[in-house]
């Protein structure tokens, strides 16, 4: 296989892969910081952004590199399966942060049959990538009321870089909808590669936050 040669598409390959190594980074830094304060909080969130990474690489390949149009397509399939997923296990967090560091098993397992049936919507209607656009705004609606009103009550240590970092990816995903966003910053972006380097800024709030509100745990347990 070759590289692509359209230059939008080679940026959106590039951020894609710069996005990938920054949730794993982010992986890192979670587990590092909270797998012996709270593990299943740990786990959510890095179960989480190990799919973002999956997702981001596959994104690299499939905006990257030359290949016949039904490769293309099969390979979108694990692909949306993963960004389904990410946003599921994202909810799941949110939800455990929201309810005081517990969940109810009926409340992931729903948030994980949506994930399944979005995941089959995008199946029998390929190509429309709206409908994860649909889907993401949705858990980040969601996830933006959940730490704001947190942040507002401080019920939640560092709540406010959450909803910093929620307000960047839902600003990402805004741009990623208008197919006519191009910019050229050295290099040419279309809005696939603008939504990457946006949510990447979102990422670093959103660590930023996890990390802080684990070790502000280990401070009052210590």
């Amino acid at each position: 296989m070759q590289f692509i040669d359209i230059s939008t598409e080679q940026t959106t390959a590039f951020t894609d892969l710069i996005l990938a190594l920054v949730s794993v980074l982010g992986v890192v830094w979670i587990f590092k910081a909270g797998h012996r304060i709270d593990r299943q909080k740990t786990n959510i969130w890095s179960i989480a952004f190990i799919f973002l990474s999956l997702s981001a690489v596959l994104g690299a390949v499939a905006h990257g590199l030359k290949m016949p149009v039904e490769v293309n397509r099969l390979l979108w399939h694990p692909l949306n399966l993963f960004l389904g997923l990410c946003v599921a296990f994202f909810a799941i967090g949110v939800v455990y942060d929201f309810k005081q560091f517990k969940i109810n098993k009926i409340v992931v397992i729903f948030i994980l049959v949506v994930s399944i049936v979005f995941f089959g919507v995008t199946v029998l209607i390929p190509g429309l990538f709206i409908i994860f656009i649909i889907y993401e705004a949705i858990a980040m609606l969601f996830a933006l009321t959940a730490y704001f009103i947190l942040f507002i009550k401080k019920k939640l240590y560092a709540a406010k870089f959450m909803t910093v970092g929620i307000l960047f990816s839902i600003i990402a995903a805004i741009v990623q909808s208008i197919k006519s966003f191009r910019i050229n910053l050295i290099w040419e972006f279309d809005h696939n590669g603008l939504f990457h380097l946006i949510q990447i800024i979102g990422l670093l709030f959103l660590f930023s936050g996890l990390v802080k509100e684990l070790r502000s745990r280990k401070i009052k347990i210590n």
